[in-house]
């Protein structure tokens, strides 16, 4: 029984679904699905059955596409803020997926034991040059590189005040339950969507997307709440990194721009596994160069 994980596969572009359905079977075996799966609920639906049907166990946390909230005429009020991601909440556990609302799940195969914690977080603004001091210094500074995300249009915090208020309290619920897994006296798989240290965002083509990726507040959770693996997604920049002894591993797949090339080289999504569990053994030194990954 192995752990696998991936995430970003952004299935509202058709060549993405068509790639998810070339997953293959893997009935004794784990997925981590570390979030950016899909807007619409119906695209959710499809990782989610997908998934199941594929793995044995099925675990996923919200990114920040989960959260947008698309206006249709179909429907007057859609959801946003909280009432989004509950209703992510409700598709995942109809599948049998587990979320960052349920238990931590006791892994007692290969690699293991170890409890997977699936979190959510979110993002303040705080990844930025220690040289702008606010929020709007920060939104000012991406914009001089026609950098804005999506989400501050179509993310909404509700019935929180902004994102980064939402980000408070999404990180306090987090670390309190990180903190009450110690006590079971096993290291921990910390899922997330967003990279938990700042060190590991690299992103060439918009450096400054930095803003949207994550916070401080999380920065020595790996070492703080005994992590073996710190798994997430994002970037759509495939990765591996050591720190302090703990594997990093940012695993998305991304939109068909990031992955045609590979598939054109004779490769299919199952390539695009990452192998969480039980994964490589740490270095001596607990420290290694970052690992690029184009797949697997």
């Amino acid at each position: 029984m192995r752990l696998y994980a991936i995430g970003d596969l952004h299935l509202s572009y058709p060549a993405n679904r068509n790639l998810w359905a070339e997953l293959d079977l893997h009935l004794d075996d784990g997925l981590i699905l570390c979030g950016d799966l899909a807007e619409k609920a119906e695209h959710l639906e499809l990782a989610f059955s997908t998934a199941t049907r594929c793995f044995k166990k099925v675990f996923w946390c919200p990114g920040n596409h989960e959260l947008y909230t698309l206006a249709a005429p179909s429907d007057p009020a859609p959801l946003r803020g909280e009432a989004k991601y509950n209703q992510c909440v409700a598709i995942a556990r109809k599948h049998g997926v587990l979320t960052p609302e349920d238990d931590f799940f006791l892994w007692e195969g290969a690699g293991g034991p170890a409890l997977i914690a699936p979190i959510f977080t979110l993002y303040d603004y705080s990844f930025r040059p220690a040289h702008l001091k606010t929020k709007e210094e920060a939104l000012k500074w991406a914009e001089e590189a026609d950098t804005v995300a999506t989400d501050e249009f179509i993310l909404h915090p509700d019935p929180h005040p902004s994102r980064e208020a939402w980000c408070d309290v999404l990180v306090a619920r987090a670390e309190k339950r990180l903190q009450e897994a110690l006590a079971q006296n096993v290291p921990l798989i910390i899922v997330n969507h967003w990279p938990l240290r700042e060190d590991l965002v690299t992103i060439p083509r918009v450096p400054r997307f930095i803003l949207w990726c994550g916070t401080k507040k999380t920065e020595d959770w790996h070492t703080r709440f005994n992590a073996k693996v710190v798994v997430s997604g994002h970037l759509h920049v495939r990765r591996t990194d050591w720190k302090d002894g703990v594997r990093f591993e940012e695993c998305s797949l991304g939109y068909p721009r990031q992955w045609d090339e590979v598939v054109k080289a004779g490769h299919d999504v199952n390539s695009f596994l990452r192998e969480i569990l039980p994964g490589p053994p740490a270095p001596a030194s607990g420290e290694a160069p970052t690992q690029w990954r184009r797949w697997t």
